[in-house]
């Protein structure tokens, strides 16, 4: 468990609002972790890995519009 909090612009996010774990925005690297694991931050504006515990959070300001 690495319990990382990793601040994210809405820019990193992709067009459904989410991220994937783990990330190179979390310096992981994806050999050494665990499977790949979407994670919606746009919806609640946080989310938090159920494999790592690594917490995926907009930071203070940023607003996930959303695509149609």
């Amino acid at each position: 468990m690495t319990n990382a909090k990793i601040e994210l612009l809405a820019k990193d996010l992709n067009h459904q609002g989410g991220v994937f774990c783990p990330s190179p925005l979390a310096d992981m690297k994806t050999w050494n972790t665990h499977p790949k694991v979407y994670l919606d931050v746009g919806r609640t504006g946080e989310a938090k890995c159920p494999y790592c515990g690594t917490v995926y959070k907009l930071k203070d300001g940023e607003h996930f519009a959303g695509g149609h």
